[in-house]
Order: structure tokens, then C-alpha cells, then sequence
């Protein structure tokens, strides 16, 4: 069997990319005749085998396209698969009456899909969102021409070629120049860089449920033993106390003073031997 008559299904580009290659090379193009005879078989029948070879003889255009990619870090297999999506999205959408090649409208739609995948996988962080800074990634890394950042007449020069502002080039050269950071160590690193990874040192021991709840015990049972404790005292030394160090607005030893006619320091002889009673107290509680 001929490779212009192998199902699409066949042609993969993932295991073996040169063979991938090799193959849809050596499918044979249609005649502008062959195309338009095929394309009105699908457009006004509905016949998928004029579709099916309608894909196969432009997989080696897609190839091409993909190559011009390369530059991004990403698969080259993952690249042109997608571009294949985009080329049969085409086929699918191709009006022959409209008297253009396949290849001419195809274009479109094959970048359009490897551009989506470039953007969802070229960082962990998605790059551009917006159709404007969709068309700025693409066009900013085409016209970065060295490693540098880009000077102030550059920049003009670019956002006047793409309609935008100069502050929204420098933002997206920004994004362009920044790297994902991993939040664990990578494997094989030393321990000093290891150590450096996010995981260290944004890990919260807080939040471990076993010491949430260790210290909500121990709070209800210092509150409690603090109770008892007050419950010992007379009723004036428990309010020095409680409006003293208890209260929103805590007391002055004067404003006491005032309130139970004795001076400062007797107010003051009273807190000390109130809190040394509550000490005492809860010492004993704690023994027991």
C-alpha cells in the first residue's frame, strides 16, 4: 500500500520523528486540479477519503511550519501533531468556491493551534492571556534579536510596529526573560542549592494538625487552671486583677486607687499578692 493512501490515524509524529518525516515527504502533492476536485467532493458530498487525502498530501507543509518553532524549547513532535490539528480544523472549513489554494487558508489555522500550545507550555505560568499580548509574545521574540535588553529607541520602534504601548513591550520583555522555578529541589542537587528550593522555606509547622491541636489543648488548659485560680481570691483582689491586666481598657493603679479609697500603693500591694496567690495556685494545679 502506497503512503498517500495510509489512514491519518498511521502517521505519527511521536515515536519516530525522522520516519515521521520521511513519510508524509513522500506522500505526493495534488495538482491544483486533483485539490479542487477533491475539496468540491468534500465541501458539497461530505466524502471523508477526499478529506483524508486532502490532510495527508499537506502533513510535509505542517512540518515546515512546526520547524520554524524549534526556538521555543518544545517537542518538535508535539509541534507538528498539533499543527496537524490545525490543518485538519482547515480541511473541514475549506470553501473551494472561494478560488483560494488549501495551503493559503491552512496557514492560519496551523499556526493558531501551535501557538496555543506554545503559550500553554512554554512556562508553568501562562505567559500571555489576551489576544494583544498574544500577538506581542510572537512578535516580541521575533524581533529580539540578541540576548540584551532591549534599549529605549527599540522599544518605541517596537510598540509603534505593533500598536501598543511602550510600558506594555517592556512588561512582556519582562515575562519573556523570567524562568519557572521548580517548588521542590530537583533531582541530583546538592544539598546547600537544594536547600534553596521554596519547599524549605515556606513550609508552615504551624499548620500541622497535630500541633493545632496540642496548643488549642493547652490553651483551654491554661484558661481553665487561670479560672480556678481567680475563683481563690477575694472579690476585690480578683477585680484589681481582672481590670488591671483581664480588660480591654486596662485600669491605672490610680483610677483604683479612686475606686476603692486607698492609695496607689496599696492598690499596688494588692495586685502583687494576688498574682503571687494565682501563681501559687496554678503551680500547685500543675503538680497535682
Amino acid at each position: 500500500m502506497s503512503n498517500s493512501l495510509l489512514p491519518v490515524g498511521q502517521l505519527s509524529p511521536g515515536h519516530d520523528l525522522n520516519g515521521y518525516i520521511q513519510a508524509v515527504n513522500s506522500i505526493p502533492m495534488l495538482t491544483v486540479d486533483e485539490e479542487r476536485e477533491l475539496a468540491f467532493r468534500l465541501h458539497d458530498e461530505g466524502d471523508l477519503e477526499a478529506a483524508r487525502r486532502l490532510v495527508l498530501s499537506h502533513l510535509r507543509f505542517v512540518v515546515y511550519i512546526a520547524r520554524s518553532y524549534s526556538g521555543y524549547g518544545l517537542p518538535q513532535a508535539d509541534l507538528i501533531q498539533e499543527g496537524n490539528v490545525g490543518l485538519m480544523k482547515a480541511v473541514k472549513r475549506f470553501d473551494p468556491h472561494q478560488g483560494v489554494r488549501l495551503v493559503s487558508f491552512a496557514v492560519h489555522w496551523i499556526k493558531a493551534e501551535i501557538h496555543e500550545f506554545v503559550l500553554r507550555n512554554w512556562r508553568i505560568v501562562k505567559i500571555a492571556t489576551t489576544k494583544a499580548q498574544r500577538k506581542l509574545f510572537f512578535n516580541l521574540r521575533g524581533a529580539k534579536k540578541r540576548l540584551a535588553w532591549l534599549s529605549s529607541d527599540e522599544v518605541e520602534a517596537i510598540a509603534r510596529d505593533l500598536d501598543v504601548k511602550p510600558e506594555v513591550v517592556r512588561e512582556m520583555e519582562g515575562r519573556l526573560s523570567a524562568h519557572d522555578a521548580g517548588f521542590d529541589a530537583s533531582p541530583g542537587e546538592d544539598d546547600e542549592s537544594a536547600y534553596q528550593a521554596p519547599v524549605y522555606f515556606l513550609d508552615d509547622a504551624s499548620a500541622d494538625p497535630a500541633t493545632q491541636l496540642e496548643d488549642s489543648d493547652w490553651e483551654q488548659d491554661a484558661t481553665h487552671r487561670l479560672q480556678q485560680a481567680l475563683e481563690t481570691l477575694d472579690e476585690r483582689s480578683r477585680d484589681i486583677l481582672q481590670r488591671r491586666w483581664l480588660g480591654e481598657d486596662k485600669a491605672t493603679l490610680h483610677e483604683l486607687a479612686e475606686v476603692y479609697g486607698v492609695s496607689a500603693e496599696r492598690i499596688r500591694q494588692l495586685e502583687k499578692n494576688a498574682m503571687k496567690k494565682i501563681r501559687q495556685q496554678i503551680g500547685d494545679a500543675l503538680v497535682a
